[in-house]
């Protein structure tokens, strides 16, 4: 793993899969403004990569991908600092999820407040069978913020304000029924499920799989009619490409 700063490091394989590791933030991961800054800076560094197909996210160790923002730092924040806080931890979970390949959080243990936030803005989530999930600020006298709005999109209006309002505790069974995270698997096969999904990424061309999460982000933000209108013209794009050339004979030849 090459160490881009002191929060994060990285490595690449010949597939152009990139596992980026948070790295000096206690044993759960824990995000202080510095580990914030840090984090942000080496997702930013990376998304100017184009030989990167797909970005895997997984904190040191298996207590936790993030176990969620730093309460001993917030417990000294007053209204100012505590608006540059959030924004920092806001930058940071936008820069992921508008990182331009698809980015998969690997999340075994705790993922709470600020690091479900982080996770939910990643394009797919997937956890152990003895993870945990919640959105606890409520207790500790804060609201759930920034990338909390996510969570409606993922799983309901119902069931977000149960898990924002009571500040309730999910195990993993229930956030893959409620559709939280994309698959669940048991504690030692978590990393060969993560490398299948980012194989499976890898596999698909480059160009295409840039200009489909573009779509998919385009999606959340506009009307079902220019949606639909706009896909047209990035599909006839992709024929520029030489993608759909290339994939669509080899599918031919493999029928023949």
């Amino acid at each position: 793993m090459d160490m881009i700063n002191d929060y994060c490091g990285v490595a690449r394989d010949s597939r152009g899969i990139a596992t980026l590791t948070i790295c000096n933030a206690g044993s759960l991961n824990i995000l202080n403004s510095k580990a914030i800054a840090g984090l942000r800076t080496g997702i930013q560094a990376l998304a100017a990569d184009h030989d990167i197909r797909v970005l895997i996210i997984r904190g040191t160790g298996e207590k936790s991908m993030i176990g969620g923002a730093d309460i001993k730092e917030m417990a000294t924040l007053n209204q100012a600092t505590a608006e540059k806080f959030i924004s920092g931890l806001r930058d940071l979970c936008e820069a992921v999820r508008q990182f331009p390949v698809p980015v998969i959080a690997r999340i075994p243990g705790w993922c709470l407040g600020g690091g479900l936030e982080f996770a939910a803005a990643c394009d797919l989530r997937v956890a152990t069978a003895s993870s945990k999930f919640g959105m606890p600020e409520v207790k500790v006298g804060i609201p759930s913020v920034i990338h909390a709005a996510l969570l409606p999109r993922l799983i309901g209006w119902g069931r977000a304000r149960w898990l924002i309002l009571t500040a309730d505790t999910i195990d993993a069974p229930t956030a893959r029924t409620w559709g939280l995270v994309d698959k669940v698997v048991p504690d030692d096969e978590l990393d060969a499920a993560v490398d299948k999904a980012a194989a499976a990424i890898a596999e698909c061309g480059p160009a295409v799989i840039r200009s489909q999460k573009m779509l998919l982000r385009q999606w959340e933000d506009i009307p079902l009619d220019e949606a639909i209108d706009i896909s047209v013209g990035v599909f006839g794009r992709a024929f520029l490409t030489g993608e759909p050339q290339r994939h669509m004979q080899a599918f031919i030849d493999r029928k023949r």
